[in-house]
């Protein structure tokens, strides 16, 4: 358990598909406890309050915690449920989320990005990799997921959808697999999209 800043707190745990530790974060707010792609938490993580999903497959741990909501975007809610978690409020992106964090569409249909705006950070599924993640590691502190992940969409198409993060001042990119970018986080991200 890292703690990343005044109540923002990222753990890894195995992930058998994935052969590999992925990330989860534990985030204090003004609405209490909020778990973002939570897998495994450490016996020091409390029972959560919320529980953020920021696409259907990261469900991981969500549907175990006991915490009062689930929340998930419309496009990742019926498929949660179908993997037996309840998704207790489906949220469209401008829709208001617990403690003023909020909700970034991508290009790849049932996944958004989550801004944490007291921590400055962003919250990231797969969109985004961080440096030494699979499928091919790199030491680039970020990359974009490969083009097959997207469906229909491209890497161009994706860009353009996370242009609107370099509006905020990130300070920080929280990504599920590889390295976080705890530093610079606003420049890593320019670079991954001006590629």
């Amino acid at each position: 358990m890292l703690e990343i800043a005044p109540g923002l707190r990222r753990w890894t745990a195995w992930h058998d598909h994935w052969e590999e530790d992925v990330g989860s974060l534990a985030v204090e707010t003004s609405d209490g406890l909020v778990l973002v792609d939570p897998i495994e938490p450490p016996r020091e993580v409390r029972k959560p309050d919320h529980v953020l999903v920021t696409v259907f497959w990261h469900g991981r741990s969500a549907g175990e915690l006991g915490a009062k909501h689930v929340w998930a975007s419309t496009r990742s809610a019926q498929p949660l449920r179908n993997r037996g978690v309840d998704v207790t409020d489906a949220f469209r992106e401008a829709e208001e989320l617990p403690g003023g964090i909020r909700a970034f569409q991508t290009a790849r249909v049932a996944e958004v990005v989550y801004w944490l705006p007291d921590q400055k950070a962003l919250a990231v599924g797969d969109v985004l990799l961080g440096a030494g993640a699979k499928p091919r590691p790199t030491s680039d502190p970020l990359r974009l997921c490969p083009e097959r992940w997207l469906g229909k969409a491209s890497h161009e198409d994706l860009r353009e959808s996370l242009r609107p993060l370099l509006e905020l001042p990130v300070q920080r990119v929280l990504v599920s697999h590889g390295e976080p970018v705890l530093r610079g986080g606003k420049r890593a991200l320019a670079a991954v999209l001006a590629a």
